[in-house]
């Protein structure tokens, strides 16, 4: 007998979001001069933003680093200006959210640093409008999922036992790490699936 879900925990990028990486790619290529690949390989290739998202570096040094690796001092403008290329609100989610909200608790996990909570307003004004403060970033956590300690950490802050807890990511991985945890889990593939799901689980009148 699975508990009761009393707090849904929402994934951003690839659910609550549709998430263009080449689009930021170019945005830091055109700023900086630097090919795409010379880009690509600075924030993944060469485990920066693997850093970043475990909070392992701040923010500043992210960003220091960041402009090492591309020869061009990247400003937090720059970054936030490549990041905001990249997000497309998910409305259809975001409706499901919303009613979600409407009897149960809400809040985001994102495998992020904290520039992205910290600008949220400004690279994610829905998730901002819905969510308020309850949008956190792993690197606040010391980790990125699917680590346990990211999750636990984050549903301790919110004063909601694992157990009560339905994460909702679209990597099998992330998924996999939440019912590892504790958490109960599921893979996002698409809104109509998703509400679905929710109303199984009676978080949302069926449509």
């Amino acid at each position: 007998m699975t508990a009761p879900i009393t707090l849904v925990l929402f994934d951003m990028e690839g659910v609550l979001s549709h998430y263009d990486r080449s689009a930021r790619v170019d945005r830091l290529a055109a700023i900086s001069g630097r090919t795409p690949e010379v880009v690509r390989h600075a924030i993944w290739g060469s485990g920066l933003e693997a850093r970043a998202d475990a909070g392992q570096i701040s923010d500043d040094e992210y960003l220091r680093l960041l402009g090492d690796l591309l020869s061009y001092p990247i400003s937090r403008d720059d970054w936030l200006a490549a990041r905001h290329a990249s997000i497309t609100p998910n409305a259809e989610v975001l409706a499901l959210a919303e009613r979600v909200a409407e009897r149960h608790r809400i809040a985001v996990l994102t495998n992020n640093c904290r520039l992205l909570t910290d600008h949220i307003g400004f690279l994610n004004p829905p998730v901002a409008q819905l969510f308020g403060p309850h949008v956190y970033a792993s690197a606040a956590y010391g980790a990125a999922k699917p680590a346990a300690q990211t999750y636990l950490r984050c549903v301790e802050q919110l004063g909601v036992p694992a157990a009560e807890a339905l994460f909702v990511d679209d990597t099998d991985a992330n998924v996999t790490g939440a019912l590892d945890a504790g958490l109960q889990g599921y893979q996002f593939v698409s809104a109509k699936a998703l509400s679905a799901e929710l109303a199984r689980y009676g978080l949302i009148e069926r449509a």
